[in-house]
């Protein structure tokens, strides 16, 4: 059976385009890559194109500065029928002192679909190390409170009439 592309690396020069009013990294900039991170790696694994369903627990543990080199490792944690859960950790580098720090993370649920925007299966998640076992069964339990929070939001949506928007 051919190996599966689970993994994904990007490393990313923070430059001044990216700042936000103060001088660091605007976490809309950070936001962008990591959906461009998480889609590269989802396709890479299904081999099709895909698309964002959800983005959860965005953790900015620490600001990012104009100037590091920014580090972003991505690797499939679960796998349905047509979505994957992808998971996010950016570490930013000071080049000029070598110190590295993990800045943030967070997961994406993607969904393959085709061209009519139909979902469509993936390939089963082949899972090596004891490391995979224990990054899909976490992902199990983001899962069930992803559901969980899903149908709360959907109970709680009041639907606006023309006169209302």
């Amino acid at each position: 059976m051919k190996k599966q592309e689970k993994s994904l690396t990007m490393t990313v020069l923070m430059t001044p385009d990216m700042a936000n009013f103060s001088g660091n990294v605007h976490g809309g900039s950070l936001l962008k890559l990591l959906d461009q991170v998480a889609y590269a790696c989802a396709a890479k694994y299904c081999k099709n194109y895909v698309v964002t369903a959800a983005l959860d627990q965005v953790f900015f543990k620490q600001q990012v500065h104009v100037g590091e080199l920014v580090t972003f490792f991505a690797h499939v944690n679960h796998v349905g029928r047509s979505s994957m859960e992808i998971g996010v950790k950016v570490v930013a580098e000071d080049l000029r002192t070598d110190i590295k720090r993990h800045t943030t993370s967070c997961y994406f649920t993607m969904v393959a679909i085709d061209e009519q925007g139909k979902s469509i299966e993936v390939p089963r998640l082949q899972l090596e190390t004891e490391a995979e076992k224990k990054h899909y069964a976490e992902a199990e339990v983001r899962k069930k409170f992803r559901q969980e929070s899903l149908e709360k939001n959907r109970a709680l949506s009041v639907e606006l009439s023309e006169d209302e928007l």
